[in-house]
């Protein structure tokens, strides 16, 4: 009797167990129901915020993604300073002159300095990047030697690319406005979408404005030169002593010249100093009286 209960419990089970198995679709059919409808509303939802100038689609367009990394070779800006000693001014001005012409080069200040020890000749010349050290080459043969020499080399990769990728990025969110502005309907959100376009266009400008330094500089390397001639001490190169007292009287001239000039400038100041003056005086002589 026992093993025949033990059988039936167990068919009982059995059975409960099928069952079971058997409702399991129904309830994996609820849930892609659900599912459905769920995308349903998000749908009706989007749909109804079609013309909504609100909308977050339109909202999202206006997030500034973060610049993406540009491929680019590297750029370096090189400068330098040279300072040497020549028997001759002219000689050395016509090697660095044909180096200029050589190498299409631009001088871009040229100055000469006089005092009792030295003739001196100070050159500022831009060099395309790719003949820089060329250059130098050029120029440095029948130096003996530099008394200053200093070249430097300052990678400007990295700011290079955040600089053009923060232009691109801006121009991107720049178009996002402008089509927002074609949607908007009140003057209220034109007068909005217009003042941000304008704070985006600044920013461009000056992005811009900073990259072409950088390509500038990048293209075109600086060199400062400066050569120069010794002269015999006590003596000046290209005045003699007559002329330098000479030069003297002219300037004591100028100065007494100036100080009078300066009087009749300020005539009516001197007026009323005189009258204070005068005044003053004829007041105290009263009181002594």
């Amino acid at each position: 009797m026992k093993a025949l209960t033990l059988f039936f419990a167990v068919l009982i089970l059995f059975f409960s167990s099928c069952k079971e198995e058997a409702g399991s679709p129904a309830k994996s059919v609820s849930y892609v129901d659900a599912a459905a409808d769920t995308t349903a509303v998000a749908a009706a939802e989007v749909y109804d915020d079609a013309n909504n100038y609100d909308r977050k689609e339109d909202m999202a367009m206006l997030v500034e993604t973060p610049p993406k990394p540009e491929s680019s070779e590297t750029k370096i800006i090189k400068s330098g300073r040279l300072r040497f000693q020549t028997d001759d001014l002219d000689e050395s001005y016509v090697q660095i002159k044909a180096a200029v012409q050589k190498y299409q080069a631009i001088i871009k200040n040229d100055s000469q300095q006089n005092n009792d020890y030295e003739l001196s000749r100070n050159l500022n010349v831009r060099i395309p990047n790719q003949y820089f050290d060329a250059f130098i080459a050029d120029i440095s043969k029948g130096v003996k030697y530099f008394d200053q020499k200093e070249i430097t080399s300052e990678d400007v990769t990295e700011e290079y690319i955040d600089v053009a990728s923060r232009i691109k990025t801006k121009k991107a969110l720049e178009q996002r406005y402008l089509e927002l502005l074609k949607k908007a309907n009140k003057v209220s959100e034109m007068l909005e979408i217009e003042g941000q376009l304008s704070e985006i266009r600044e920013e461009i400008e000056a992005k811009e404005g900073r990259l072409r330094y950088l390509q500038n500089r990048v293209a075109m390397s600086t060199l400062d030169i400066q050569f120069y001639k010794p002269v015999a001490a006590g003596r000046k190169a290209t005045v003699s002593y007559g002329g330098r007292i000479g030069n003297a009287l002219i300037e004591g001239f100028n100065g007494i010249s100036n100080f009078f000039i300066a009087i009749i400038e300020n005539w009516p100041v001197m007026i009323t100093l005189v009258v204070l003056i005068f005044w003053i005086r004829k007041r105290w002589k009263r009181k002594n009286k």
